[in-house]
């Protein structure tokens, strides 16, 4: 499950990526195969962070179970 990460909580991406030119047709980040494509990966501070990604927009994105 996506879900973008703000200061204190954690937003769900359609919220977020609704107004986006990089979305998908339903407003979703673009992911596919296991990659956010509308972004960069992040570098983790530890192994047990999941993996997170930087929109165009500058918004974090974590990739969470």
């Amino acid at each position: 499950m996506l879900v973008i990460l703000m200061e204190n909580e954690l937003v769900d991406p359609q919220r977020v990526c609704q107004g986006c030119l990089l979305a998908n047709q339903s407003g979703q980040p673009r992911w596919k195969g296991g990659q956010l494509r509308c972004g960069h990966p992040v570098p983790k501070l530890a192994d047990t962070q999941p993996d997170q990604y930087e929109c165009e927009m500058g918004f974090r994105i974590a990739s969470i179970e």
